[in-house]
């Protein structure tokens, strides 16, 4: 492995085409490693750099908080970053990509709900017999639909709905936006045909969207989770299922997410594990779509993504401070 000087930054978690864009983007001046892995997958025992780069999915050892000088993660979401802090005391730079992805996350909501609002699912699966038994619709238009967590991606979620006719309400202890109509979370579930999980994750909302809570919405409604899995939990939403209370789940994020994405790309996952044969038994469910940790992923969102990460990195390098620097909660 390159010793840690060899490099100015080391990229993991960065598959071929997001390489290819970062290389594009950065300047002759910055010496880059790459690796597709997460950072337990690569199996580094030492930090090849000062300043890495990561996603959400990679481990940091503790040890590592006192070599490294900056962490850069390639996500809206920071979470993972005030956790590391915290754990470990790091006193270095931390930074994050807020401004992204924003359209493309709240898109890949919309394809989600009126996939389950439409049966796509079943549709696809009755293609074979061209049976139109079962798949009657409905439109998003007159629907209402609750966004929880009107930041920058549940800004255009609200965007989006008001374009397709739908009665839209924000959920938000900030309240930025003059023309959002805010309610409280019981009073939006109480009226929601659809549910769109739009949050940060904090210490303080793990768990947010809990069975009790999800209860309190009206029967059959549709939940989108495009933020942090750690908000929604699965067993939960496992058990609101099996009720048949909730009406239809997509997922793109997960709780244990790392055991689940490292477990699947890797071939390792125990299918005798309570965990995974839950994610299983919902996957065959005709009401529930789960993807994986794509919202993100358009040509548009991972070239800003290369572009704004580079544009971090040549700020921190240039001044030992990151455009945008995670904020404290």
């Amino acid at each position: 492995m390159p010793s840690q000087q060899e490099f100015d930054v080391f990229f993991y978690e960065a598959f071929d085409e997001e390489r290819r864009l970062l290389q594009q983007f950065l300047p002759d001046f910055i010496h880059a490693g790459f690796a597709p892995e997460t950072i337990q997958e690569a199996g580094h025992d030492q930090p090849p750099a000062k300043l890495i780069s990561l996603r959400t999915q990679s481990t940091i050892p503790e040890s590592w908080s006192k070599t490294l000088q900056a962490i850069l993660s390639r996500s809206t979401g920071y979470n993972h970053l005030l956790d590391y802090k915290e754990k470990t005391g790091f006193s270095g730079q931390l930074g994050y990509l807020p401004l992204y992805c924003n359209r493309a996350v709240a898109e890949q909501a919309m394809l989600l709900w009126m996939s389950l609002l439409r049966k796509l699912p079943r549709q696809t699966e009755q293609f074979n017999t061209f049976s139109r038994d079962g798949l009657t619709g409905l439109e998003c238009s007159g629907k209402t639909l609750l966004v929880v967590g009107v930041g920058n991606i549940g800004y255009q979620v609200v965007r989006i709905g008001r374009g397709l006719d739908m009665n839209v309400f924000g959920v938000d202890i900030v309240q930025k936006y003059d023309d959002v109509n805010y309610v409280a979370i019981e009073e939006g579930l109480a009226k929601a045909d659809i549910v769109v999980s739009a949050m940060n994750l904090t210490k303080r909302n793990k768990g947010y969207f809990h069975y009790d809570l999800l209860k309190k919405a009206k029967p059959g409604f549709i939940f989108i989770n495009v933020a942090r899995g750690e908000l929604s939990p699965l067993n939960d939403l496992y058990r609101l299922l099996r009720e048949d209370y909730l009406g239809g789940l997509a997922l793109d994020v997960y709780e244990n997410e790392t055991k689940l994405a490292v477990g699947f790309r890797t071939g390792k996952a125990d299918e005798k594990d309570a965990f995974f044969q839950m994610i299983r038994s919902m996957q065959a469910m005709p009401n529930v779509i789960f993807t994986p940790h794509n919202a993100f992923n358009t040509v548009e969102s991972v070239v800003r993504k290369a572009r704004h990460s580079v544009d971090q990195l040549k700020q921190y390098l240039k001044t030992g401070q990151f455009l945008w620097t995670v904020p404290e909660e």
